[in-house]
């Protein structure tokens, strides 16, 4: 079963057609976490607007492990990750779609192990490779699929490093350099502890990233919230696209 996060412009996925509630309760919150479950291109589909459906959860108070504990309960062998992320890279200018292959962490505070508690022994994961590599090859092949339906093809970045920070505000230019020195291509502040939950329960896990403005400092024009939703709106058509292609093209492997 495949699972949809949703991240920032994408708290809905109307295009799947009508879905069916679930509400999971967890170990992890008092609170069940609610889904929708849909059935699309003969495929069973989970979506998770990750900042609520109103989006009024901020990244460094998302539940991550409540989130992924609950996929798991429902089956979820693979989850694709929609992220809003300022571009560092030269090819992620406003607009441009990267799928990613390695991530820094730079957030603290946040729950970000289901190791933990009374354990019986100390368990490790191997993360050197963060994001699914099978998982990562189908979006990029279906990336290639919407790019050859279209008047004119989205830029997409084959790799990058994805730069996690705390948030909610935006880096400042300083921070943003260090993370060009660090090696990373984009920021966000959803990747971790998402992606590394996912591999600590064995659910292969890929994202989606979609640059919404340049990263602090890297444009002479103020990053504002109108310009970035601006953005938001006018790729969300492509990442719909991208999404329902994804679906089908997993459905003929599954």
């Amino acid at each position: 079963m495949l699972a949809i996060i949703g991240g920032t412009g994408l708290a809905s996925l109307d295009i799947l057609g009508s879905a069916r509630r679930e509400i999971i309760a967890t170990p992890y919150s008092d609170d069940a976490v609610e889904l929708e479950r849909f059935r699309h291109h003969e495929l069973d589909v989970i979506f998770l607007p990750r900042h609520g459906k109103d989006h009024e959860v901020p990244p460094h108070q998302i539940n991550y492990r409540a989130n992924i504990w609950a996929l798991q309960e429902l089956g979820v062998s693979k989850i694709i990750a929609a992220n809003a992320v300022g571009g560092i890279n030269a090819e992620l200018e406003p607009g441009a779609l990267s799928v990613p292959d390695q991530i820094i962490d730079y957030t603290w505070s946040r729950d970000h192990t289901f190791f933990e508690g009374d354990l019986e022994e100390v368990k490790h994961i191997d993360f050197t490779h963060p994001y699914d590599p099978t998982l990562r090859a189908t979006i990029l092949r279906s990336v290639n699929s919407v790019n050859a339906s279209q008047a004119s093809a989205k830029i997409i970045l084959d790799g990058g490093v994805y730069g996690c920070m705390q948030g909610p505000r935006l880096e400042t230019a300083a921070e943003v350099s260090r993370l060009m020195r660090d090696g990373c291509d984009m920021v966000g502040m959803t990747g971790m502890p998402e992606a590394a939950l996912a591999r600590e329960l064995g659910i292969a896990y890929a994202s989606i990233a979609l640059s919404v403005n340049w990263a602090a400092g890297l444009s002479a024009q103020p990053i504002t919230l109108a310009d970035i939703h601006q953005v938001l709106s006018s790729g969300m058509s492509f990442i719909n696209s991208l999404l329902d292609q994804i679906i089908r093209d997993l459905s003929q492997t599954a």
